[in-house]
């Protein structure tokens, strides 16, 4: 693997999922933390993004070493998802969600309805 193919594939950044909605930012300090130092944790809050968080570590090596630990850990009567942090998706998911959203304009605009 090039040293850019593993950039793409491994962060200092996890993201996290499944997590039991009571969950707070002490309890995944105290989890996380005994893997390395940690520099934020982000949990979501809306609609879309409750039941998950962001973990940054200080260091890569810590973060590889919490993943590979807490996937699928046990957290309070939940199994957690840990998987790394890849900005590239989330930026071409909401490409394809404009692109979407410019088709469908284009569409309306154009008296196209969808096949039946």
């Amino acid at each position: 693997m090039s040293s850019t193919e593993k950039s793409r594939s491994q962060s200092r950044i996890l993201f996290v999922k499944n997590i039991n909605y009571t969950t707070t930012g002490a309890d995944l300090y105290e989890l996380f933390g005994k893997y390395g130092a940690i520099r934020q944790i982000r949990i979501g809050d809306g609609a879309k993004t409750k039941g998950t968080a962001f973990v940054a570590f200080e260091e890569m090596v810590d973060a590889k070493n919490a993943l590979d630990h807490l996937n699928g850990y046990h957290l309070q009567e939940r199994y957690i998802v840990v998987l790394y942090h890849v900005p590239s998706r989330q930026a071409a998911k909401a490409d394809l969600a404009k692109r979407e959203a410019d088709l469908e304009a284009l569409k309306q605009r154009h008296n196209i309805g969808d096949a039946d």
